[in-house]
């Protein structure tokens, strides 16, 4: 079952297999950019709202950054696709050798 090719001799086949996986990712794309604009939108409410705190805000749209990136990689940018893996794992390494170049330095001028 792994060996198998990647298009058959009916094209007709191929053309519908290509037609349903164009549709479901494209479904996907557009979820995934409702919910960046939704989070989006809360972001703005919640510094407009006058009862939160600069010490509430400032995590929590830090927060809904993050969670936008991550749908950005992986819908937008297709990181969920087979064959992403080392593109994804040398994107994560650099992401997380940034935050231990950071959290250092801090460390550092803080203590």
């Amino acid at each position: 079952m792994t060996n198998q090719p990647l298009s058959s001799s009916n094209p007709r086949v191929d053309l519908e297999y290509r037609r349903k996986k164009n549709a479901e990712e494209m479904r996907h794309q557009v979820i995934s950019f409702s919910i960046m604009i939704f989070l989006t939108f809360i972001a703005f409410a919640a510094v407009a709202a006058k009862g939160f705190t600069a010490w509430f805000i400032i995590p929590f749209i830090l927060l809904l950054a993050v969670v936008q990136v991550i749908f950005q990689l992986f819908y937008f940018m297709h990181m969920s696709h087979e064959g992403h893996e080392a593109p994804s794992m040398f994107l994560f390494t650099g992401v997380f050798m940034a935050f231990v170049i950071v959290l250092t330095f801090m460390t550092i001028i803080w203590w």
